[in-house]
């Protein structure tokens, strides 16, 4: 599935695997992130996922309002998850809406576990 943008010079498709990939490696980015997570529908359990797999712990819909992003993160141990959240909200909204120009509408944020920092 992808998404349509026109402007003055035609129209351009962006695939919501595009921006998924990007939103991961923006959230991976931000303080207290270890990375996305994979729910294993045989066991129920997290899995962590880093480098090129980050966009299965991503998902883009686009609705007639923009974009929405939901993750499945996991958190490094001893952070507030609210100021996690918050930063995570923040840096992915306003990276994928200058990288887009497609608006955000909303983004869900889910924490499937949480991890020792070595």
């Amino acid at each position: 599935m992808s998404e349509l943008i026109e402007n003055e010079n035609g129209k351009i498709s962006i695939d919501t695997e595009v921006i998924a990939e990007f939103a991961g490696h923006a959230a991976l980015d931000c303080f207290g992130i270890v990375g996305m997570a994979s729910l294993s529908m045989k066991d129920g359990l997290a899995k962590l996922l880093k480098g090129s797999n980050v966009s299965k712990g991503v998902s883009v819909k686009c609705d007639e309002d923009g974009l929405v992003i939901s993750f499945h993160i996991i958190v490094a141990y001893g952070v507030n998850i609210n100021t996690v959240v918050d930063n995570l909200i923040n840096t992915v909204k306003y990276q994928v809406e200058d990288y887009t120009t497609m608006k955000v509408d909303a983004i869900n944020v889910y924490v499937e576990g949480v991890r020792v920092i070595d």
